[in-house]
């Protein structure tokens, strides 16, 4: 759960909580993200890179791909 981690501490280095980050989730969206949801889906590792991208932009960061050659 290397995710769940990583987003955990963006978090808090940002001084919001899941329910505030689900609460900006749900207005970016449209779709109905609770603590519950996000919660679940950190600690299943169901989050989908599109989701995960939406949480970078929130929390002011980007998300890349870097070539390894």
């Amino acid at each position: 759960m290397y995710a769940r981690k990583i987003i955990k501490t963006l978090i808090v280095m940002r001084g919001l909580t899941i329910t505030k980050l689900a609460e900006m989730m749900r207005e970016k969206t449209g779709k109905p993200y609770t603590f519950k949801s996000l919660t679940g889906k950190l600690q299943r590792g169901s989050l989908s890179l599109d989701e995960a991208y939406i949480i970078a932009d929130l929390l002011n960061y980007k998300l890349e791909f870097i070539d390894k050659l």
